[in-house]
């Protein structure tokens, strides 16, 4: 339990999906669909430890052979026409394990809403297979959901929640929802 089943779970997200997901902008009223394209290989020890330098990482790392550490690229094509593409190093730090939850930091090379390395934590819970992700940014904290179905099918949801000075995150300011399928 634990550390392998955060490894099977990735092990199960290595590939190539497709997703199709819904945005809700709270503030502005507005639906908007996307479709995006992406691919997740494994990275090299080598590539870890780049990921753990870019963050000036000091926490104790175990073995970087057992940490699950992934190459991330997509391409999204919004309903409107607007693409992005980005690609991306990511590192799982498991730190502690509570029952069926295990808990640690999640660090990227470069981060989703700003372009700078950014350590982020992660909680997977091995009785739902949910991954769920809070990244606290500048201006917003985005609390990323993916539960794996089986292993050709995720959902995800993703929230963006204005940063509070102080307290609870309590104002959503983005809603997101995908259904994720592996490509064949």
């Amino acid at each position: 339990m634990g550390i392998v089943d955060l490894q099977n779970f990735f092990q199960c997200c290595v590939g190539d999906w497709i997703t199709e997901r819904t945005y809700h902008y709270l503030s502005q009223s507005l639906v908007e669909r996307s479709r995006t394209t992406f691919r997740v290989d494994p990275i090299t020890s080598d590539l870890k430890q780049r990921v753990l330098d870019d963050n000036q990482y000091s926490a104790a790392v175990s073995s970087l052979e057992e940490l699950p550490g992934f190459r991330l690229g997509f391409h999204t094509v919004s309903e409107t026409g607007e693409e992005v593409s980005q690609e991306l190093r990511m590192l799982f730090v498991p730190q502690q394990q509570q029952g069926t939850t295990l808990a640690g930091d999640y660090l990227r090379d470069r981060a989703y809403e700003e372009d700078r390395p950014i350590v982020s934590q992660f909680r997977y819970d091995t009785s739902c297979q949910e991954l769920l992700m809070t990244t606290p940014y500048t201006r917003v904290v985005s609390v990323d959901s993916i539960t794996l179905i089986n292993p050709e099918l995720r959902i995800r949801s993703i929230l963006n929640y204005q940063r509070p000075q102080a307290g609870p995150l309590d104002t959503l300011l983005l809603a997101g929802f995908g259904v994720e399928q592996k490509a064949c």
